[in-house]
């Protein structure tokens, strides 16, 4: 199914339908400031495995509304909330220490998870109205290794069956996020994407 969401004043109603297909150990698929993405609730074991499923090999980020949910997630120093602060919400993948908040089915016997906050109010508002951060995964072409699918339709024609609801924000982005460790003394990029780190 799909739900047309405006990033400028998104519909209660839309917002409403794609929280209750999270309860409902749903996946959703949805816009980022980068990629589109594909998700579930932090909460739901069950929509965790069948993601895992669907993403096959390969790790998980968390997207989150804002810094100081992140902050009840993980373990974050005052250098590392100082980036976060100048960085999010922007299209970055931060690494950092997860805390015991997190479940073991989305760490996979890591100790580390890669935080999101969109700057996009689509994600952001998904994850208000649910009350909790959505596991998430980049939506790619299965033919190309990083060729990133960003028409909602097509996205809805070949993930349709896996998933509840695919949100419509408008044609997406080619650019993957910057990926950023956090974990050491000083931040590595692992990834070049999108954003530029200040």
């Amino acid at each position: 199914m799909l739900a047309k969401i405006y990033e400028k004043n998104p519909s209660e109603r839309e917002l409403k339908r794609v929280v209750e297909a999270l309860d409902r150990d749903e996946l959703v698929v949805y816009p980022t400031d980068s990629v589109y993405a594909v998700g579930c609730s932090l909460r739901s074991p069950r929509a965790i495995e069948r993601l895992r499923r669907i993403k096959g090999e390969g790790e998980f980020s968390v997207l989150f509304s804002s810094i100081s949910q992140v902050a009840e997630y993980c373990r974050v120093d005052n250098a590392a909330f100082r980036i976060l602060k100048r960085n999010l919400p922007g299209p970055f993948t931060f690494i950092l220490p997860a805390s015991s908040r997190v479940p073991e089915k989305a760490l996979a016997k890591r100790r580390t998870i890669g935080v999101r906050i969109p700057d996009n109010a689509i994600p952001r508002a998904i994850v208000e109205a649910l009350g909790c951060p959505l596991v998430t995964t980049s939506v790619k072409d299965d033919d190309e290794a990083e060729e990133y699918t960003t028409d909602p339709e097509l996205i809805h024609e070949r993930y349709g069956r896996d998933v509840a609801l695919v949100v419509d924000g408008g044609i997406g982005d080619r650019t993957p996020t910057t990926v950023v460790d956090l974990t050491g003394d000083e931040p590595e990029i692992l990834r070049e994407g999108k954003g530029n780190l200040d």
